[in-house]
């Protein structure tokens, strides 16, 4: 086993290495071990990129570069102009990227130990994308400049975006995503939580996705008692959750050889409801036979159900009774639907 040094022990001198790989714990952690997310703090006005007709500025601020093995380089920029626009194409449009670098003679071979912002123009194309920084070096972005074709060279059609700004945060940080690459990452952690500024919620990974207080999913409810036989039928059905509370929606699509009894007609619930006694839930749905108006239905859940009940609703003095039971013309291409809110286990 080979010893190291833990910081803040007396009689112990660190490199430069050992502090950078330290200091990569005061931020969110990446899918690389002992490496931390680079970028600027989210809501600091530090490092902001601006045009002056031709000539690219950014303004005074602090950030973080990240490199792997190599921990992460804390820096701070006075203000600073890295460059002027390369001139417009006169057919094509480019993307220009603008970031900030720290030059580490011991991992680049630079020649040069110091920060400071670099202005990187693109290649004008039909379908243009930012450049790439060069693979040795160690840098964040901060902005991009879009400049549209103008017959002569001219750049004053040109605009900067922060989308891919790269943002950081402490662990535990709710980290706000805004770039198609950002929000395409997925999470390091059951439980971890992100604020997607395109979608506008709060996002929270369940191990294998991002996913927000009621957000929609797909399920199948399973289809029984009164319905004998399911035979072609088609199942479908959706639910969210909010805190505790379920909404659950089901249809049944009829096919040939599907039968129906005088028997209760009973559909699975995404979530068992909650042991509480006493207790029902109800909500509504429909039977349509394809031509006639619409019969009611009533689901109905209880105290620690898996199922709902779907009575149909006699309109002569508004009691239940099971679907089967009544003149319903149950043919191809009827439908059975439900839709209910409950409390979950």
């Amino acid at each position: 086993m080979v010893a190291t040094d833990p910081l803040w022990l007396p009689g112990l001198s660190y490199d430069e290495t050992e502090l950078r790989k330290m200091d990569s714990q005061l931020t969110m952690a990446t899918s690389t071990a002992a490496m931390g997310r680079g970028g600027v703090r989210p809501g600091d006005p530090g490092l902001a990129v601006s045009l002056a007709g031709t000539t690219v500025n950014v303004s005074a601020g602090v950030g973080i570069a990240t490199r792997s093995g190599q921990g992460s380089y804390r820096f701070q920029l006075a203000a600073t102009s890295p460059g002027t626009l390369s001139a417009a194409h006169a057919t094509l449009t480019r993307i220009d990227l603008v970031y900030a670098r720290v030059w580490d003679n011991a991992v680049d071979s630079s020649g040069l130990t110091k920060a400071d912002t670099v202005y990187l123009a693109g290649t004008p194309s039909g379908s243009p994308v930012a450049p790439s920084p060069g693979a040795t070096e160690i840098y964040t972005v901060l902005a991009t400049i879009t400049v549209p074709s103008v017959a002569g060279g001219g750049t004053a059609a040109a605009t900067v975006s922060t989308t891919a700004r790269q943002v950081t945060v402490a662990p535990g940080g709710i980290l706000p995503v805004t770039s198609a690459a950002d929000i395409a990452l997925a999470g390091l952690y059951a439980g971890q939580a992100r604020y997607n500024t395109v979608r506008g919620v709060l996002e929270f990974w369940s191990g294998s996705a991002w996913q927000a207080q009621g957000d929609w999913a797909a399920y199948t409810p399973t289809w029984g008692g009164g319905l004998a036989t399911m035979g072609s039928s088609v199942s479908k059905g959706r639910w969210t959750r909010v805190g505790n509370m379920i909404t659950a929606t089901g249809v049944l699509k009829w096919g040939t050889g599907s039968t129906i009894n005088s028997s209760n007609v009973t559909a699975t619930l995404p979530v068992t409801a909650v042991t509480a006694a006493d207790i029902v839930w109800q909500g509504h749905g429909y039977f349509f036979d394809g031509a006639n108006p619409f019969k009611p239905l009533a689901p109905v859940t209880v105290s620690a159900g898996t199922t709902t009940i779907l009575y149909a609703v006699r309109q002569s003095d508004l009691g239940y009774q099971s679907p089967g039971s009544l003149s319903y013309t149950w043919g191809s291409g009827s439908l059975m639907t439900f839709q209910l809110a409950y409390e979950a286990a």
